[in-house]
Protein backbone atom coordinates (compact mmCIF):
# COMPACT_ATOMS: atom_id res chain seq x y z
CA UNK A 1 0.00 0.00 0.00
CA UNK A 2 1.28 3.24 -1.00
CA UNK A 3 -0.19 7.29 -0.15
CA UNK A 4 -1.49 8.28 -3.47
CA UNK A 5 -2.75 11.52 -2.34
CA UNK A 6 -3.24 13.85 0.59
CA UNK A 7 -5.26 17.14 1.07
CA UNK A 8 -4.41 20.75 2.33
CA UNK A 9 -7.10 22.99 3.00
CA UNK A 10 -6.65 26.26 1.44
CA UNK A 11 -8.21 29.18 1.26
CA UNK A 12 -7.96 30.11 -2.11
CA UNK A 13 -7.62 27.14 -4.73
CA UNK A 14 -6.39 29.67 -7.40
CA UNK A 15 -3.45 31.59 -5.24
CA UNK A 16 -2.38 28.13 -3.62
CA UNK A 17 -1.77 26.43 -7.13
CA UNK A 18 0.41 29.19 -8.12
CA UNK A 19 2.30 29.48 -5.23
CA UNK A 20 2.63 25.55 -5.14
CA UNK A 21 3.54 25.82 -8.58
CA UNK A 22 6.15 28.87 -9.18
CA UNK A 23 6.96 29.25 -5.64
CA UNK A 24 7.69 26.15 -4.41
CA UNK A 25 8.61 24.45 -7.99
CA UNK A 26 5.90 21.62 -7.88
CA UNK A 27 4.56 20.35 -11.26
CA UNK A 28 0.40 20.52 -11.75
CA UNK A 29 -1.00 17.07 -12.27
CA UNK A 30 -4.81 18.73 -12.42
CA UNK A 31 -6.01 22.11 -12.75
CA UNK A 32 -9.32 23.41 -12.86
CA UNK A 33 -9.77 26.57 -11.53
CA UNK A 34 -14.16 27.14 -12.06
CA UNK A 35 -14.45 23.83 -10.09
CA UNK A 36 -11.82 25.21 -7.22
CA UNK A 37 -9.40 21.57 -8.15
CA UNK A 38 -5.69 21.78 -7.88
CA UNK A 39 -3.52 18.80 -7.78
CA UNK A 40 0.19 19.48 -7.55
CA UNK A 41 3.64 16.90 -7.01
CA UNK A 42 7.08 17.41 -6.35
CA UNK A 43 8.97 17.76 -9.06
CA UNK A 44 11.57 15.36 -7.76
CA UNK A 45 8.77 12.46 -7.49
CA UNK A 46 6.20 13.87 -10.28
CA UNK A 47 4.83 10.31 -10.54
CA UNK A 48 4.73 10.35 -6.36
CA UNK A 49 2.53 11.62 -3.83
CA UNK A 50 0.03 13.90 -5.02
CA UNK A 51 -0.87 17.04 -2.80
CA UNK A 52 -4.87 17.98 -3.43
CA UNK A 53 -5.25 21.66 -2.65
CA UNK A 54 -8.92 22.17 -1.65
CA UNK A 55 -11.00 24.77 -0.78
CA UNK A 56 -11.51 24.87 3.11
CA UNK A 57 -15.59 26.22 2.52
CA UNK A 58 -16.97 24.34 4.76
CA UNK A 59 -16.54 24.74 8.53
CA UNK A 60 -14.96 21.65 9.44
CA UNK A 61 -12.47 22.68 6.99
CA UNK A 62 -12.19 26.00 8.20
CA UNK A 63 -12.01 25.29 11.52
CA UNK A 64 -9.07 22.98 11.83
CA UNK A 65 -6.92 24.88 8.94
CA UNK A 66 -7.39 28.23 11.61
CA UNK A 67 -6.55 26.02 14.17
CA UNK A 68 -3.94 24.84 13.48
CA UNK A 69 -2.69 28.15 11.98
CA UNK A 70 -3.35 29.98 15.66
CA UNK A 71 -1.56 26.68 17.12
CA UNK A 72 1.71 27.57 14.87
CA UNK A 73 1.44 24.36 13.79
CA UNK A 74 2.03 23.04 10.01
CA UNK A 75 -0.08 21.37 8.21
CA UNK A 76 2.14 18.80 5.83
CA UNK A 77 6.32 18.40 5.58
CA UNK A 78 8.51 18.64 3.14
CA UNK A 79 11.99 17.07 3.01
CA UNK A 80 15.49 18.19 1.34
CA UNK A 81 18.60 16.98 1.61
CA UNK A 82 19.76 20.60 1.73
CA UNK A 83 17.90 22.61 4.09
CA UNK A 84 19.63 25.70 4.04
CA UNK A 85 20.14 25.50 0.10
CA UNK A 86 16.53 25.53 -0.01
CA UNK A 87 15.90 27.96 2.57
CA UNK A 88 17.93 30.31 0.33
CA UNK A 89 16.03 29.46 -2.99
CA UNK A 90 12.85 29.85 -1.39
CA UNK A 91 13.70 33.19 0.43
CA UNK A 92 14.82 34.85 -2.19
CA UNK A 93 11.59 33.76 -4.59
CA UNK A 94 9.89 35.50 -1.63
CA UNK A 95 8.40 32.63 0.46
CA UNK A 96 7.93 34.15 4.44
CA UNK A 97 9.38 32.10 6.35
CA UNK A 98 8.18 31.86 10.69
CA UNK A 99 11.14 30.11 11.27
CA UNK A 100 14.66 30.01 9.97
CA UNK A 101 16.48 26.35 9.83
CA UNK A 102 17.63 25.13 12.97
CA UNK A 103 19.23 22.23 14.53
CA UNK A 104 17.06 20.08 15.81
CA UNK A 105 16.98 16.34 18.19
CA UNK A 106 16.41 14.73 14.86
CA UNK A 107 17.79 17.06 12.07
CA UNK A 108 17.00 20.32 11.02
CA UNK A 109 13.43 22.37 10.59
CA UNK A 110 12.51 25.40 9.02
CA UNK A 111 8.74 26.70 9.08
CA UNK A 112 7.11 28.32 6.25
CA UNK A 113 3.69 30.45 5.06
CA UNK A 114 2.17 29.17 2.36
CA UNK A 115 0.42 32.05 1.08
CA UNK A 116 -3.20 30.22 1.53
CA UNK A 117 -3.67 29.77 5.74
CA UNK A 118 -1.06 27.07 6.25
CA UNK A 119 2.22 26.75 7.43
CA UNK A 120 4.60 24.04 6.34
CA UNK A 121 7.44 22.57 7.65
CA UNK A 122 10.71 21.98 5.72
CA UNK A 123 12.69 19.30 7.09
CA UNK A 124 16.48 17.79 6.74
CA UNK A 125 17.03 14.21 8.26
Amino acid sequence: MKIEMVSVFVNDVVKAHQFYTEKLGFVEKMFVPEAYLAIVASSDQPDGTSILLEPNQNPIASTYQTSLWEANLPVITFSTSNIYQEYEKLSAAGVVFRKAPVKTEWGYEAIFEDTCGNLIQLAAF
